[in-house]
């Protein structure tokens, strides 16, 4: 079994380039162990599931998912770089808006509104169902948020959230436990990074990381998920999260999506899997990423 890398690792010390400027959705409400095949979970071993893999993960889990300010949630194709509509989010909020997003194992996005709300929608057809989640839970309204699994080698995952302030400002790190839909805090973050804002990303070998509105440049950082601790700070030279940022580990690479707001989002790619460069991949989308999302079933190290 592969050793699990640390992010110092991952990046290592090489010298980085700046960027240039299916089936019925759910089978129950608040129901964690279902998701947008209208399939349970697989517990263990993989039974055969239709939609579900021998590995307990659905195929739609496999890919990234980001939403825009416009409701819209999209597939992403990292290999492709590529964005793929899903469909329009019809969530009962209101006047509130999409602020971030998380991805389950079972292909199910988890999706926080401006007033603190959190949904469930489909990765099939962007149906939107209403969770029992109390909004303001801690002080945390708007969050960051992602799932990482219990562990490497774990199929168990926890969502973690971090609350976000007016500015670049934070509440530290939080969990919520799905089957109660109650929110824990956890600690706050380390260093110059106490404080501060944060969008996560985690892995399904149990690594979350969280990318910082430090300025002028962002950082991206490892969390201890037991504690809320930062360590390995790296500050993302050309980089910032603008008014709108959001990101995901995919393929063993991490991929921010940005706007200043002068013009939609774009994509930049910090390839930790081969020559630690970083780079846009793919400037003004032509839509704003307000969240992205990747399951604990995403690829962790290169498509072969």
């Amino acid at each position: 079994m592969r050793a699990r890398l640390s992010l110092s690792l991952l990046l290592g010390l090489a010298a980085c380039s700046a960027p240039a400027p299916g089936g019925r959705f759910d089978d129950g409400k608040n129901d964690p162990n279902v998701g947008s095949f209208g399939t349970p979970k697989d517990p263990g071993l993989g039974t055969g599931t239709p939609g579900v893999g021998a590995d307990g993960c659905a195929e739609a889990a496999r890919l990234v998912y980001v939403v825009s300010d416009a409701d819209t949630l999209y597939a992403f194709r990292p290999s492709e770089a590529r964005f793929d509509p899903v469909g329009k989010l019809a969530c009962p909020a209101g006047a509130a808006t999409p602020n971030s997003m998380a991805v389950d194992r079972s292909g199910t996005a988890w999706v926080n509104y401006s007033d603190g709300s959190l949904f469930k929608v489909s990765t099939k057809d962007a149906r939107c169902e209403s969770t029992s989640y109390k909004a303001g839970q801690g002080g945390f309204v708007k969050f960051g948020m992602a799932f990482a699994t219990n562990g490497s080698g774990s199929r168990d995952e926890t969502l973690y959230v971090v609350g976000i302030d007016t500015g670049d400002r934070g509440k530290g790190l939080a969990k919520i436990d799905l089957s109660t839909m109650t929110l824990s805090p956890i600690g706050d973050f380390s260093g110059v990074l106490t404080g501060r804002g944060a969008e996560l990303t985690g892995t399904g070998d149990g690594r979350l990381f969280g990318f910082f509105t430090t300025k002028p440049s962002a950082t991206l950082a490892a969390i201890d998920a037991a504690r809320g601790a930062t360590s390995e700070d790296r500050t993302l030279s050309g980089v910032s999260t603008g008014v709108a940022w959001a990101f995901s580990f995919w393929g063993g690479d991490f991929w921010f999506y940005t706007s200043d707001g002068s013009s939609t989002s774009s994509v930049t790619r910090l390839k930790t899997s081969s020559d630690r460069s970083i780079g846009v991949v793919k400037q003004d989308v032509g839509f704003t990423i307000v969240g992205a999302g990747v399951s604990t079933c995403a690829p962790t190290e290169p498509p072969r």
